[in-house]
């Protein structure tokens, strides 16, 4: 079992920058691939970033390529997302959420989920 919360989140405008992290509770966190998901009104969940159990390999969606950067610490049993020139297209609910098994975007594969933290920005 994994428990995880989301924070950071907040209003910020076009071209701004924030920073969430995700603390992880659970013997198990280190072991597992965690990542950064979102949601945005009327959409469905997608994968933003993810990064695999010893923080080497990531994986980005095209959209937020050159712009977030995901890590982890695994001695404090937390991950974060940089989100630096955010754009309004950005504003949605972002979620943390962990798996044990190989690292993917997919959301379907993912076992433990936070409760969300929103982001929006205004242009």
């Amino acid at each position: 079992q994994v428990q995880l919360v989301e924070s950071g989140g907040g209003s910020v405008q076009a071209g701004g920058s924030l920073r969430l992290s995700c603390a992880a509770s659970g013997y198990r966190y280190r072991s597992y691939c965690v990542g950064w998901f979102r949601q945005a009104p009327g959409k469905e969940r997608e994968g933003v970033a993810i990064i695999t159990s010893d923080g080497i390999t990531t994986t980005y969606a095209d959209s937020v390529k050159g712009r977030f950067t995901i890590s982890r610490d695994n001695a404090k049993n937390t991950l974060y997302l940089q989100m630096n020139s955010l754009k309004p297209e950005d504003t949605a609910m972002y979620y943390c959420a962990a798996r044990d098994g190989y690292c993917t975007l997919e959301v379907l594969r993912y076992n433990y989920w936070g409760q969300g933290t929103q982001v929006t920005v205004s242009s």
